[in-house]
């Protein structure tokens, strides 16, 4: 059996799955907890990779190997290799301000056109900003940016700080993928190239794509990761890079494989693309992700490019495109309205399936934390149409599931007035295993609703590009479906809550 392994590692934690390369189905997985917070230094990161693939029983008979990643975290690195400062995830909003300068400086709908995207806290452009306004310092020993998995990628190949790395800091040797790469800031899904004005106008340097071989070069000039193609190899993982020159990753001493085995290492993803990956997702696909927050996102065959910022118009790692809209409040509504309640996610499904479509005219709004998708960040959350009649437990656990759903339904607006494709809606996330989410999942949204089984998509979707890097070819694994509900679609639900959003005061 030839096993491929993928990588996720998430803000919250390193996952590592090991699947059969001919069938995609799981053999084995492990994972291992990264910290809280919103900057967290790199060697967390390294030493939970580790971890995780020791839990995962190991890589010795593995043969391809790739990393999927939380996207737009900053890492920079001096000429030493060196982790500069921690690293700046991407929920770390301290760059508000430096997203608003850029903003200004370039025009909101001449950065959709360059780059796919208008700039917010999150992207990695606006974390650069931040670091050159408020750490000159630290900036100045800058020599090279990374995002996460480019920096695991590079790690893995045996590079990294002197005394920590067999291969030592060969920063020409960072290679990245137009997926990650897209959610720079500084990188455009159209001409699929670094746009170097835009990062010099951030950082206030000159910046180069690095070459992936040696020769001299302007010391002052900041390197950026290799873009990789899809289905590209970014080289091997070096037997060494965890320690020993004889032991691989995750690899014990009595393990039968050798010195010589080679583990070939893909060219790594951002966690959107390569969850689309390991779903299988092809243009017209919309993926709706239930989670802390909720993602909505489709395979695209052109760049998208919205000045208004509410779809970021990435790249995929299959060579399409991934636009992508976001709202803050998914997951949490259900859990918010179940205290209220008093009750568990089983009894709140109960309570929402004993009520009529359109939860007797009850409209939550649930903008609990703000909303992003509208762009409304000091928006409440509101319930609407309640009467004496309507005020019921029953409709009010329904009103949350409907107003979790319809608040993703305006992403799906968002990508379709953008012009991408909407012929089937994969819902994935936890709370989309609610029996609840998935009958009123099918009265919201105007398209067939399927729920994969429960999985790591993100590392599922790594492990794709590991086998596809060794083949030659993307593999065609099938996916499993846990329910495909019934089309039973009802507009006045969607129609009831644009009303009541409508009349959402925005706050201060």
């Amino acid at each position: 059996m030839n096993l491929v392994a993928g990588v996720d590692s998430s803000t919250q934690s390193c996952k590592v799955v090991v699947l059969d390369a001919g069938t995609g189905t799981l053999v084995r997985e492990g994972r291992a907890a990264h910290p809280d917070g919103t900057e967290v230094h790199p060697d967390h990161w390294w030493r939970a990779l580790s971890a995780a693939f020791d839990d995962a029983g190991g890589l010795a008979d593995v043969s391809a190997l790739s990393v999927g990643g939380q996207q737009h975290g900053m890492v920079l690195l001096d000429h030493a290799g060196n982790v500069v400062r921690p690293a700046l995830l991407w929920n770390d909003t301290r760059s508000a301000s430096a997203a608003a300068a850029l903003t200004d400086e370039v025009g909101a709908e001449d950065f959709a056109r360059r780059t796919g995207l208008v700039p917010v806290a999150s992207f990695t452009i606006t974390k650069i900003r931040w670091v050159r306004d408020h750490e000159p310092d630290l900036a100045d020993r800058v020599a090279a940016v990374a995002l996460p998995h480019d920096w695991l990628t590079w790690r893995l190949r045996g590079y990294g700080p002197a005394a920590a790395s067999p291969l030592g800091p060969d920063l020409d040797q960072l290679t990245t993928d137009r997926s990650d790469a897209s959610g720079t800031g500084y990188w455009s899904p159209s001409a699929g190239e670094y746009d170097l004005e835009l990062f010099k106008l951030a950082f206030g340097r000159d910046a180069r794509e690095a070459s992936g071989g040696a020769g001299h070069r302007d010391p002052g000039t900041v390197v950026l990761p290799r873009v990789l193609g899809p289905g590209d190899a970014a080289g091997a993982v070096h037997p060494g890079c965890f320690g020993s020159a004889n032991q691989l990753p995750g690899q014990s001493g009595s393990s039968p494989a050798g010195p010589g085995h080679r583990i070939l290492l893909g060219a790594g993803a951002g966690d959107n693309a390569a969850a689309a990956l390991g779903l299988g997702a092809e243009p017209g696909d919309v993926v709706v992700s239930v989670g802390t927050s909720g993602t909505v996102f489709s395979v695209a065959s052109r760049a998208v490019a919205d000045p208004s910022g509410t779809v970021a118009g990435f790249a995929d790692a299959s060579g399409e495109y991934l636009p992508i809209a976001v709202t803050l409040n998914a997951a949490r509504v259900l859990g918010s309205v179940a205290g209220i309640l008093g009750v568990d996610f089983d009894e709140l499904a109960r309570l929402a399936l004993g009520a009529e479509p359109g939860a007797g005219g009850v409209v939550l709004v649930p903008y609990f934390e703000g909303e992003r998708t509208p762009n409304l960040p000091h928006a409440k959350a509101s319930f609407h149409g309640l009467s004496i009649a309507s005020s019921t437990r029953s409709n009010l656990a329904r009103a949350a599931i409907e107003g979790m759903l319809c608040g993703l339904s305006g992403g799906l607006d968002a990508l379709r007035a953008q012009g991408s494709p909407a012929t089937r809606l994969l819902l994935i996330g936890g709370a989309v295993q609610n029996p609840a989410v998935q009958a009123i999942a099918a009265q919201v949204f105007d398209l067939p609703v399927v729920v994969p089984s429960p999985g790591e998509y993100v590392a599922r979707g790594a492990a794709v590009q590991a086998a596809w890097a060794s083949s030659g070819n993307r593999p065609a694994w099938p996916v499993a479906v846990d329910a495909a509900p019934a089309p039973d679609f009802h507009p006045a639900i969607r129609q009831n809550y644009l009303r009541a959003s409508s009349r959402v005061d925005p706050g201060n």
